[in-house]
């Protein structure tokens, strides 16, 4: 009976393992590509490189400035 609790446990996602970095943006360029290097800078600093490209890629993707900014909250904690 354990195992298949054990088995039907949703799996977590990596984001939700590890702890967000902290990331600066207050005083920051506002230019949309100065932010995404300073999150992905952080995500890197913080070990997590496939974190750092899952994020440009969705930046890149996404279809406004707010949606970016969005982005950097789920992925850092900006301050």
């Amino acid at each position: 009976m354990a195992e298949k609790e054990i088995n039907d446990a949703p799996e977590r996602s990596v984001s939700a393992i590890e702890a967000k970095p902290s990331c600066k943006l207050v005083g920051t360029d506002g230019n949309v590509f100065a932010i995404i290097g300073c999150v992905q800078r952080a995500l890197k600093q913080a070990g997590q490189d496939a974190q750092a490209r899952k994020f440009v890629q969705r930046a890149f993707a996404a279809h406004s400035y707010d949606e970016v900014l969005r982005l950097c909250f789920e992925y850092v904690e900006v301050r």
